[in-house]
C-alpha cells in the first residue's frame, strides 16, 4: 500500500525542465482523504501516542515558493488577524529574562576550561526557540486551567532544562559530524578537540539532569527523560538507512521526530502537566510542541538547498556531505530515481553530492517538503486552538507561521 503514495507523487511530482524554475506545487491528490500509507506508516513508529495523524484540509492555504529564494512566504493559517498579531518573543520576553545567566548558575564548576566550554553556545545569542514555546505553551495552559498568566517556577526550569538538552545534543551532534562551525562560530569540538566536547556534552546532560531532579515530580523526570533517550534513538537512526524507498520515508520522519520534535512535544506537555490537571490538555501541549517540532526541522532540511553558508551560520548541503537523505532529496528522488544508488552509497563517490543538489533544485522536491511542513503546522495549529482564548494561545498560532517563513 504505501507504494501507492508514491505513484501518487508522480501525478504532481512533474519533471522541471534543467535549471528552469520550479513549478508550482499541486496538492497530492489524496489530500482530503487522510495522510498517504507511506505517512500512515511512519506515524504508527511514534511511541505512545495514536498512530494516526489526523491531516487538515490544504486546499484553501495560500502560499508562494521559489527553489531559488532564501524565504518562505507563507500563510499557514488565518487565525491570526492583523489585530489579534501577538509577538511570540515579546510575550515571552518576561519569563526568558537572564535565561542564560540561570544557566550557567547550574553549570558551575571548578576546571576553569570545562566552564570555558559548557558556556560557549549560552552566549546569549541564539534564538532561544525551544525555551520561548515552553514559557508561552505554560501560560497559555495555566490561562487555561485557572486563568493564570503567571508562569511557575517549576515550569520556567523546565524551559531552562529544555535549552540544555538542546545544546548538550549539539555539542555531541557536531562531533559525531565533525562540524567545524555552528551559529556562525567554530564548533567546540574544533575549539578544544573530540573527547573534551563529548566531556562537556555530558556535564550539561547532567546538570540538566540536577535541575530536573530539584522540580521533584516523578512525572515530569519521566516525560523529560524520554527526550535523553530519543535523542540516542534518534542518532542511530540516523546514522542507518533504509534500502526500500517507502521505507526511508518513515524511516526519516521517525528520526525527525526523535531528535528534533519530541524535546519541544515532551517540553510542553510537561510545563501543562505542572499547570493543569485535564490529560486533554497534556495530550494538546504535546501534539503541539510535535507538529511545530517536525515542521521546524522539515524547513531546516529545505534551508540545507535554499539558504548561503553564511546566512545559516553552517556550511550549506551540510546533509548531503554527510551522508544523509531528508525530505527534499526523498521527494527528488521520485522524480530522479537515479537518485537511489546515490542515497544506497550515502553519496560517498565523487561528484554525488554535487549531482544530488543539483536534482534536488531541479525537482520540487523543496516544495514538496515545505508543503509537508505547513500539514504539520495547520495540525499543530487545530490542537493549540482547543484551548481557551488568550494571547499566548495567539503567539503560539503565530509561531507556526513563523516557523515556515524563516531562513536560517
Amino acid at each position: 500500500m504505501a507504494l501507492r503514495w508514491w505513484r501518487r507523487c508522480g501525478a504532481f511530482c512533474r519533471r522541471a525542465p534543467p535549471l528552469g524554475p520550479a513549478p508550482p506545487l499541486r496538492p497530492p491528490a489524496h489530500g482530503l482523504r487522510g495522510p498517504p500509507p507511506a505517512l500512515r506508516a511512519a506515524m504508527c513508529h511514534f511511541p505512545q501516542r495514536s498512530s494516526v495523524w489526523p491531516f487538515p484540509k490544504l486546499c484553501s492555504i495560500p502560499w508562494r515558493f521559489h527553489h531559488t529564494s532564501t524565504a518562505l512566504m507563507c500563510s499557514c493559517s488565518k487565525t491570526v488577524s492583523d489585530e489579534k498579531y501577538q509577538d511570540p518573543f515579546q510575550l515571552g520576553r518576561k519569563d526568558l529574562k537572564n535565561l542564560y545567566e540561570d544557566i550557567k548558575k547550574e553549570l558551575l564548576v571548578s576546571t576553569a576550561e570545562l566552564r570555558e566550554m559548557c558556556e560557549y553556545y549560552f552566549d546569549g545569542k541564539g534564538k532561544a526557540f525551544r525555551p520561548m514555546i515552553v514559557v508561552l505553551m505554560a501560560r497559555a495552559c495555566n490561562i487555561h486551567h485557572s486563568n493564570s498568566r503567571e508562569v511557575q517556577a517549576s515550569q520556567r526550569s523546565v524551559a531552562i532544562i529544555a535549552e540544555m538538552i538542546h545544546t548538550a545534543s549539539l555539542v555531541h551532534d557536531d562531533v559525531i559530524d565533525d562540524a567545524n562551525s555552528r551559529r556562525g562560530k567554530m564548533t567546540v569540538n574544533q575549539i578544544w578537540g573530540e573527547r573534551k566536547a563529548v566531556l562537556a556534552g555530558d556535564f550539561i546532560l547532567s546538570a540538566a539532569s540536577l535541575a530536573l531532579a530539584r522540580i521533584g515530580n516523578t512525572t515530569i523526570i519521566s516525560v523529560l527523560t524520554q527526550v535523553i533517550e530519543d535523542l540516542v534513538r534518534g542518532e542511530f537512526l540516523q546514522l542507518g538507512s533504509k534500502e526500500n524507498e517507502n521505507e526511508r520515508f518513515a524511516h526519516y520522519l521517525e528520526k525527525t521526530f526523535k531528535k528534533t520534535a519530541s524535546l519541544i512535544a515532551n517540553s510542553c506537555k510537561a510545563v501543562s502537566i505542572l499547570g493543569c490537571p485535564d490529560p486533554k490538555v497534556h495530550e494538546i501541549a504535546y501534539q503541539y510542541g510535535k507538529n511545530v517540532g517536525i515542521a521546524f526541522q522539515l524547513i531546516d532540511d529545505v534551508l540545507d538547498f535554499t539558504s548561503c553558508a553564511d546566512h545559516l551560520g553552517k556550511p550549506a548541503a551540510a546533509d548531503l556531505k554527510l551522508g544523509l537523505a531528508t525530505g527534499p532529496v526523498l521527494f527528488a528522488c521520485r522524480q530522479f530515481p537515479e537518485m537511489n544508488a546515490m542515497i544506497m552509497r550515502r553519496f560517498s563517490k565523487p561528484g554525488d553530492v554535487e549531482r544530488a543538489r543539483k536534482y534536488v533544485l531541479q525537482s520540487d522536491g523543496v516544495q514538496q517538503t515545505t508543503y509537508l511542513a505547513q500539514r504539520y503546522c495547520h495540525e499543530a495549529t487545530r490542537e493549540i486552538s482547543k484551548l481557551r482564548p488568550s494571547p499566548e494561545r495567539e503567539a503560539l498560532i503565530q509561531l507556526t507561521e513563523m516557523v515556515l517563513m524563516r531562513d536560517k
